[in-house]
């Protein structure tokens, strides 16, 4: 459920009702009792909790709510970050991911989570990628978003702009592309094109604007393509995302955060899903933050959360 101050409980529990998502799987909410109980009072309606101590015994009946408790802190605060809630949320976490190494779930969906809470808590990582990175044992991963026709995979992710430069590697930017090419195929995607961005305004203009182009991105597409990999660029990026806007382009490789999520958002801002590639475990969420300027208002859409709810079913 995510961020306990923050919208996840409420679309965790919204999610877990929908009928689409439980005709393709059966839903199970990982988390604490209170925000639960909270979530189901803002959202009214018939609803029953069954409280499981396994996946095992989680009923398939509309109107019922599976759910594991977890020891955690539940000493929230609505609607902003807390420590209480940054703890509980790396709990939450901590408990789905060692289901998921079991094979007791074939996937997990994380609701929002708050870097701020997780700081305060003591808990030291700067999203749920390098959480389930640790949590797994699995240093080569990359972040996957996608939405309407675009799949974008980022070379790097929570980092200060100005850290980005020194982040693209010839050997990163190589790593995200083969993690793209593997990811196409796992998705079924109709082009095996991987295209890659540059990062810097028209790609670097011959170096004009900047030598990363010319030492380590276009390097890592040779090296690519001597693999056996569709890969394509360095493209500017402007350029890039309206061309796979309308037309068939398997993955894009963005440099970094913003890159490839403004436009992303752009697209599909109420049903994008982000895919973590690499893990030995199935890990989707919705391509949104805790919004906890709407939290507890029952007004928070779910439509991201189902989206990614049914894409860890069909990659499961």
């Amino acid at each position: 459920m995510g961020e306990p101050g923050g919208i996840g409980p409420e679309i965790a529990v919204k999610a877990s009702l929908n009928q689409q998502a439980m005709s393709i799987c059966i839903p199970v909410i990982i988390g604490a009792g209170k925000p639960l109980e909270d979530a189901l009072a803002l959202i009214g309606g018939a609803v029953r909790i069954n409280t499981i101590h396994s996946p095992a015994q989680a009923a398939h009946e509309p109107g019922v709510i599976n759910f594991i408790e977890v020891d955690a802190p539940q000493d929230y605060t609505k609607n902003k970050p807390s420590a209480g809630g940054g703890r509980a949320s790396y709990e939450f976490i901590r408990k789905a991911t060692g289901l998921a190494l079991n094979k007791d779930v074939d996937g997990i969906c994380t609701a929002p989570i708050s870097k701020e809470a997780l700081k305060m808590a003591g808990v030291e990582f700067p999203g749920h990628t390098e959480m389930l990175s640790f949590l797994t044992g699995t240093p080569r991963h990359a972040m996957m978003l996608m939405g309407g026709p675009l799949r974008v995979v980022l070379v790097t992710t929570h980092a200060a702009i100005s850290r980005v430069p020194y982040l693209i590697t010839r050997k990163a930017v190589l790593e995200k592309i083969q993690i793209a090419w593997d990811a196409a195929r796992l998705l079924s995607v109709a082009s095996n094109e991987i295209a890659v961005c540059g990062l810097n305004p028209h790609a670097g203009e011959g170096g004009l604007f900047g030598r990363e182009e010319i030492d380590e991105i276009a390097p890592a597409i040779e090296d690519a393509k001597r693999q056996g990999i569709n890969a394509t660029g360095p493209h500017p990026a402007d350029a890039l995302f309206r061309r796979a806007w309308t037309s068939d382009v398997g993955m894009i490789v963005a440099m970094y955060h913003d890159q490839g999520l403004v436009a992303l958002k752009m697209a599909a801002f109420d049903t994008g899903v982000n895919v973590t590639l690499g893990l030995p475990i199935v890990r989707t969420s919705p391509d949104h933050g805790t919004a906890y300027d709407i939290a507890w208002k029952g007004i928070a859409k779910a439509e991201s959360m189902i989206e990614a709810v049914k894409t860890a079913a069909y990659l499961g």
